[in-house]
């Protein structure tokens, strides 16, 4: 099974070294990994540039954008920097973080998942961050849910979901969409991956409504939104996030963005939150 894998990277040069290492570690080679030197100031470029010495299957591409980390546009952007540069022959398609060190069997392990079932269209393992000295299970994991950081899809479920939204939520999006055209999703608890930076920690101020903005767009509606932003809020531990995701929903609604999704897909969606929280009670 081809595997392409798509990194983007903005000044990154204390991780990427170690991500790039793992998957010339693994049991089963990547095909193609492009990295994307999104407008670095560090030595990311340097490193880069070194592996793709070393490595025939790496292959740098350079990015000028913002230096804003806003999560969503500036990311999903630099993916599509180097996907332009991939030709159509791979089977699975990945975009993962340059901050990740995957076990040696990480691709080997999801091969053998997309091969048993057809209809798996995305695939993941679990992200852990240091704590104290151990490696933790990241607080935002959830088994029906593949973290941003290390998305793979599966070519066909890739293409039928238009490919990634250059949107803040695009990480949610892309799975209810899959789950919309009838593909399973699935993530392997025994595939434990080192994720050296906690996610949203280099988010800065501006991308504080952008949270209830992807609710919007998404076409939770109000009660699904309220629900999903006091529990994401929670697990944050901050109620001003909580304020912060409501402003960014009713800003988008006064502002008629353009949603996500269209009413179908809405309606899919809505249902499908619905019965994923009324599972939990009963």
């Amino acid at each position: 099974m081809n595997f392409y894998i798509i990194i983007p990277a903005h000044n990154e040069q204390d991780s990427i070294g170690q991500t790039l290492e793992s998957l010339a570690n693994q049991s089963l080679l990547p095909k193609k990994v492009v990295v994307v030197n999104d407008n670095s100031t560090d030595k990311t470029k340097t490193i880069i540039e070194d592996f793709s010495k070393k490595y025939t299957w790496v292959t740098l591409v350079n990015n000028v954008s913002s230096n804003e980390h806003l999560p969503g546009s500036k990311i999903i952007n630099a993916f599509y920097k180097g996907y332009e540069t991939l030709d159509d022959s791979f089977d699975v398609i990945c975009k993962f973080d340059a901050d990740l060190i995957f076990p040696s069997n990480y691709l080997e392990q999801l091969s053998k998942h997309y091969n048993s079932n057809p209809k798996l269209g995305m695939a993941s393992g679990f992200c852990y961050i240091q704590n104290n000295g151990d490696w933790v299970l990241e607080n935002l994991t959830r088994k029906d849910h593949i973290r941003g950081a290390l998305k793979s899809y599966r070519k066909d479920c890739f293409l039928q979901i238009d490919k990634l939204k250059p949107s803040m939520g695009w990480d949610t999006v892309d799975e209810l969409l899959a789950k919309f055209y009838g593909w399973n999703i699935l993530t392997d608890q025994t595939l434990h991956v080192k994720h050296l930076k906690p996610t949203g920690i280099s988010y800065n101020k501006a991308s504080k409504y952008l949270q209830g903005e992807a609710m919007y767009k998404m076409r939770y509606g109000f009660t699904i939104t309220l629900i999903s932003a006091l529990k994401l809020a929670y697990k944050k531990g901050s109620f001003s996030l909580f304020k912060d995701y409501m402003t960014g929903f009713f800003k988008a609604k006064q502002n008629k963005l353009e949603f996500l999704v269209t009413k179908e897909q809405g309606l899919f969606i809505r249902q499908l939150r619905w019965k994923g929280m009324l599972n939990k009670f009963s």
